[in-house]
């Protein structure tokens, strides 16, 4: 019924009958090498360190994205995070796994919410991601991390301010081995990184990043 009341529009070319269409999801270009090592962001040839995060101390091991965030994932980006989209979750966790190598971890958990944001959509991307790959990765999934407190929002935000903003926003429950952190969208890694400190300092050995998502830097 709710099918015929609301028909299902691909959010990026508004073909009916799903939420991304074969063909559009087909014209999604994926992150492929090279890629620095550390960071994940394109280089012209592999790197252990790039101009983005060389000279940064990173508590992350490698961060990694299916997509870049251009103008065609925009959009689907948005109505996840913004339009009550939640069932991008699995189309975007289908994507990740197809573009991004399992890793070798013994547990997967997620960038936790801002409690205001969690309130106003009801549900939290990151989350609703790092559940879906866990399943196609057959790895738990289990929160580990809470915020310390409310925080600025990052958006609008320069690359200093950003990780002024989430120095100390996270606490980690004990976590050991290697863990995998997923996020919707890697801009800055200041949220990434901070979250892995976090998960570091609680005894996780290797934290490995992996987002849906990547913003590129230009120049």
């Amino acid at each position: 019924m709710l099918e015929l009341l609301l028909p299902q529009r691909c959010l990026v070319c508004g073909v009916g009958g799903t939420r991304l269409c074969a063909a559009c999801r087909a014209r999604l270009p994926p992150l492929t090498p090279p890629l620095c090592a550390r960071c994940g962001a394109p280089t012209a040839w592999p790197v252990a360190r790039c101009r983005e995060c060389a000279g940064r101390r990173l508590a992350f091991a490698s961060a990694r994205a299916a997509l870049p965030y251009d103008e065609d994932v925009r959009p689907l980006v948005r109505a996840w995070q913004e339009q009550g989209q939640r069932g991008l979750a699995e189309d975007a966790a289908a994507i990740v796994a197809e573009h991004v190598l399992r890793p070798a971890a013994a547990l997967v958990t997620f960038v936790p919410p801002d409690p205001a944001r969690r309130l106003r959509r009801g549900y939290h991307p990151a989350q609703r991601l790092a559940q879906a790959l866990a399943r196609r990765w057959e790895l738990p999934c289990e929160p580990r991390l809470t915020r310390a407190g409310p925080s600025r929002r990052q958006r609008g935000l320069s690359l200093a301010e950003r990780r002024r903003n989430v120095r100390a926003a996270f606490r980690s429950a004990p976590a050991r081995g290697t863990v995998v952190l997923v996020d919707d969208v890697y801009t800055s890694g200041a949220t990434a990184n901070a979250a892995a400190a976090t998960l570091r300092a609680a005894g996780a050995g290797r934290v490995e990043v992996v987002t849906f998502a990547r913003a590129i830097r230009l120049g």
